[in-house]
C-alpha cells in the first residue's frame, strides 16, 4: 500500500499546532464538500481531507503516526508492522480479530494499518463528535458536513477473522542502473523497517522504546548481489528480511527490479546510448570516442550518417549467464553548435542553395 502524507494533503507544516490544523480542514472541506464542490474529483479530495484530520485532529494518533519518521514521502510504498492488520474487540478472553482491510468507515487501507485499533469503539461516536465541531458556524447547502462525516464513518460489517498465519512477506522496489548490472557486486538496499513494538508492558503501561505509538521505526541495510541477465520488473528474493511476528517467524522480502538509468537504455543484455554529431561530421564521417561500461573507445562514424542511426557495437553490453556480453548499439544524435558563428551560418545558406 502506499504512505499518505497527512500534512501534505491539509497543506500544513509537520510542527503545526491544533489551531493551524482545524483552520486548514475547515477551508478545505468547505472547498471539496460534495454539496459544494460537484466535480469528480471532490469526493475523493473530501475523503482524503477527512481521513488527514482523523489522525492530525487526535493527539493519540498524530503521536503514532509521527512515530513513523518524517522521511517519508506521499505515494512511497508501504508495509504496516506485522499484527497491525488484526485488531482486538473486547480486551477480555474470547475475543475476536476482525479484518478491516481498506474499508473501514470509508478509510484507506494506510489508515486501517496504523489505527484500526483504537477506532473500534470510535466508529460515528468521538471521530464524528469532532468532526462536527471543526464546521460550528458553517452552512453547506442541503446536507451539513456533520451529516456527509456521519455517512462516511458508519461501521461496516466486519470481514470474516484472519488465520494466524498472517503474510509476513515485503515487497518493495530496487531501483537500479546499468552499471549495477554490470559490476556484478552486491547492492546495498536501505529501507524502513516497521514492526510492532515487543516491548510494550503488557498493563498498558508507558512503553518508553516506541513512546506509546505501538509501533517503531528501524532504518535497515543489506546487501543483496543481483543474478546475470534479470530484467525490468522481476523479483530478487531474500530469504528472512520480511516482516516478523511474535512467535519468531520471518517473512521473505521480494524486491522488484526498476531499472533507471540516464545514460544507457536497457534492453536485456542490450545497451543503448547516445552520440553526438555536428552536421558536417554527419555528412563527411567522423571519428568519436565514446565511454561505455567496458572503458572508453573510439569509433568511426561513417559519412552520410542519418541521425537516429545505430552502430552496433558487439560484446560491450552487459553480461551474460553463459559468459560474454550483450551488445552495445551507439544511437546517432545530430546537434547544431550553440556557438555557431555567423559565418557558418553564411555557408549553411550557401549549402542550401545549392540544394
Amino acid at each position: 500500500m502506499q504512505y499518505k502524507d497527512y500534512y501534505d494533503i491539509l497543506g500544513v507544516k509537520r510542527d503545526a499546532t491544533e489551531a493551524e490544523i482545524k483552520s486548514a480542514y475547515r477551508k478545505l472541506a468547505r472547498k471539496y464538500h460534495p454539496d459544494v464542490n460537484k466535480t469528480k474529483e471532490a469526493e475523493s479530495k473530501f475523503k482524503d481531507i477527512n481521513e488527514a484530520y482523523e489522525v492530525l485532529g487526535d493527539k493519540q494518533k498524530r503521536q503514532r503516526y509521527d512515530s513513523l519518521g518524517a522521511n517519508w514521502q506521499g505515494g512511497a510504498e508501504y508495509t504496516p508492522p506485522p499484527g497491525f492488520e488484526q485488531f482486538n474487540f473486547g480486551g477480555g478472553q474470547g475475543y475476536q480479530t476482525f479484518n478491516f482491510g481498506g474499508d473501514m468507515g470509508g478509510f484507506s487501507d494506510f489508515f486501517s494499518s496504523l489505527f484500526g485499533d483504537m477506532m473500534s469503539g470510535q466508529m460515528g461516536g468521538q471521530s464524528s463528535r469532532r468532526t462536527r465541531s471543526a464546521f460550528d458556524g458553517f452552512d453547506f447547502g442541503t446536507a451539513g458536513a456533520a451529516g456527509a462525516n456521519r455517512s462516511s464513518r458508519t461501521s461496516r460489517t466486519a470481514r470474516e477473522a484472519q488465520t494466524m498465519n498472517e503474510n509476513l512477506d515485503v515487497t518493495k522496489t530496487l531501483n537500479v542502473t546499468a552499471k549495477d548490472l554490470f559490476d556484478q557486486k552486491p547492492i546495498t538496499v536501505k529501507f524502513n523497517e516497521i514492526e510492532r513494538c515487543n516491548q510494550c508492558p503488557p498493563n498498558g503501561g508507558y512503553c518508553s522504546v516506541c513512546g506509546g505509538t505501538g509501533i517503531r521505526t528501524e532504518q535497515k541495510s543489506i546487501k543483496v548481489k543481483l543474478p546475470p541477465e534479470i530484467k525490468e520488473g522481476q523479483k530478487v528474493r531474500v530469504r528472512g528480511e520480511g516482516k516478523g511476528d511474535t512467535r519468531g517467524q520471518k517473512g521473505d522480502l521480494y524486491l522488484v527490479i526498476n531499472i533507471k538509468d540516464k545514460e544507457y537504455d536497457v534492453d536485456g543484455i542490450d545497451l543503448t546510448k547516445d552520440v553526438e554529431i555536428t552536421p558536417p561530421e554527419a555528412v563527411l564521417g567522423c571519428k568519436k570516442e565514446i565511454s561505455t561500461l567496458h572503458g572508453n573507445i573510439g569509433i568511426k562514424i561513417p559519412p552520410k550518417t542519418s541521425s537516429g542511426q545505430m552502430l552496433r557495437l558487439k560484446n560491450l553490453g552487459l553480461p551474460q549467464k553463459s559468459g560474454g556480453f550483450g551488445n552495445l548499439n551507439a544511437r546517432v544524435k545530430i546537434v547544431i553548435p550553440k556557438d555557431i558563428s555567423a559565418k557558418q551560418i553564411e555557408l549553411y545558406k550557401q549549402i542550401q542553395n545549392l540544394g
